[in-house]
């Protein structure tokens, strides 16, 4: 039997920040003119997320790495000026380096007040901010399929972009500690392997059936088929603060699943491992970033991930030239060469202490270097 390819169109959800300029503490209390102002400029493409001192925008979905590339940079440019505008900054970042979770604001909105009257203060702590690639894949059938296999790459795409190694004014050592925070909530982490749709959908409907959640979306693991569109959705990855390196990572997602899906055509399959033994290599993408090494299963040791980088491209590259994104797919190895955000992060940090600066001065830079990185380059 023929398969059906799918469409593997893209889109891309970025969660952002709202900064004071002059203390460079998140606003708990942004004017709500601000938003309105994003709302009328924008429409449906931004919206509320669950704290006050958050943002999120999403794309239209799109064929091709470019367009979506443009139209992520428009988002993003028009909620930067528009904070500007109303005297504010705007951070892609994961984690805030200093802010603390209990003087923030849950959003007045009756579906947040409920999650955050829900999960009490394990909502409350979600002063993160992620980005979710979508990948259009029609066949539910084939969604499935290709979830169980993606999840060996998750560590990979994690590492690619953590932007999350300080939480409350300290130093995590972790490049994404969001992820800790993250996964206190429950129905998170890696998914279980279906055998197919109507597996996958038996199992969400014993918690819908009991009144547990509404629906599929209340389900956060780090990939799922979404409930709202044809897609399968990959939600492990930090908000990448410089925008090319959003638009590689999600060049990376597109063509892994499209690299899945050619072996399918060829009655192949990408190996299987114990959800235990992925999530090792997840561990190891929180704590390392790029700058560590994953666990390689059949050879049972660590690759660095430079090299494990090399090796993706080179099996990834019919699926980029393909998709047209060969110089997208690329720029991982730039994103490796100059650091994710956690890494830069690091680094200011760690340069300000040297020249004298106390810890708040230096996460002050860090936050200055946040907000001029979330900028650049939307032009």
């Amino acid at each position: 039997m023929t398969l059906q390819r799918p469409s593997f169109t893209l889109g891309i959800e970025e969660e952002y920040m709202l900064v004071d300029p002059v203390t460079r503490d998140l606003i708990s209390d942004p004017d709500p003119a601000m938003f309105d102002r994003c709302k009328e400029l924008l429409g449906e493409r931004v919206t509320h997320e669950l704290l006050r001192s958050q943002i999120e925008v999403s794309t239209s979905p799109f064929a091709s790495l470019q367009d979506l590339g443009d139209d992520l940079r428009r988002l993003r440019k028009t909620v930067v000026d528009t904070a500007g505008e109303y005297g504010m900054a705007v951070i892609a970042s994961s984690t805030h380096p200093f802010a603390q979770w209990w003087k923030q604001q849950v959003v007045p909105d009756e579906r947040y007040l409920m999650l955050a009257g829900d999960m009490q203060a394990v909502a409350r702590r979600m002063v993160t901010g992620g980005m979710h690639v979508h990948v259009g894949i029609e066949d539910p059938e084939m969604r499935i399929d290709l979830m169980g296999q993606i999840t060996y790459f998750l560590a990979h795409l994690l590492a690619l972009s953590t932007s999350s190694p300080f939480w409350g004014g300290n130093d995590t050592g972790l490049k994404s500690y969001r992820l800790n925070v993250f996964r206190s909530l429950p129905r998170t982490g890696l998914p279980e392997p279906f055998e197919s749709w109507s597996a996958y959908h038996r199992h969400v409907d014993v918690l819908v059936g009991a009144g547990i959640i509404e629906d599929a979306s209340k389900v956060w693991w780090d990939v799922r088929p979404s409930a709202r569109y044809p897609t399968l959705e990959m939600r492990i990855t930090d908000v990448c603060t410089k925008i090319e390196d959003a638009i590689a990572v999600a060049a990376v997602y597109v063509c892994l699943l499209s690299m899945l899906f050619r072996l399918r055509t060829d009655n192949q399959k990408w190996r299987s491992y114990a959800t235990f033994l992925l999530d090792e290599n997840v561990w190891r993408a929180q704590r390392y970033g790029s700058t560590g090494s994953l666990l390689d299963f059949g050879l049972r040791r660590l690759v660095p991930f430079s090299e494990l980088v090399e090796e993706m491209i080179a099996l990834l590259m019919p699926d980029a030239e393909e998709k047209g994104c060969v110089s997208e797919l690329q720029h991982v190895r730039r994103i490796v060469m100059d650091g994710t955000s956690a890494e830069q992060q690091l680094w200011t940090f760690r340069r300000a202490l040297n020249s004298g600066a106390t810890d708040q001065e230096a996460l002050v830079q860090v936050v200055d270097m946040l907000a001029a990185n979330t900028a650049a380059n939307l032009t």
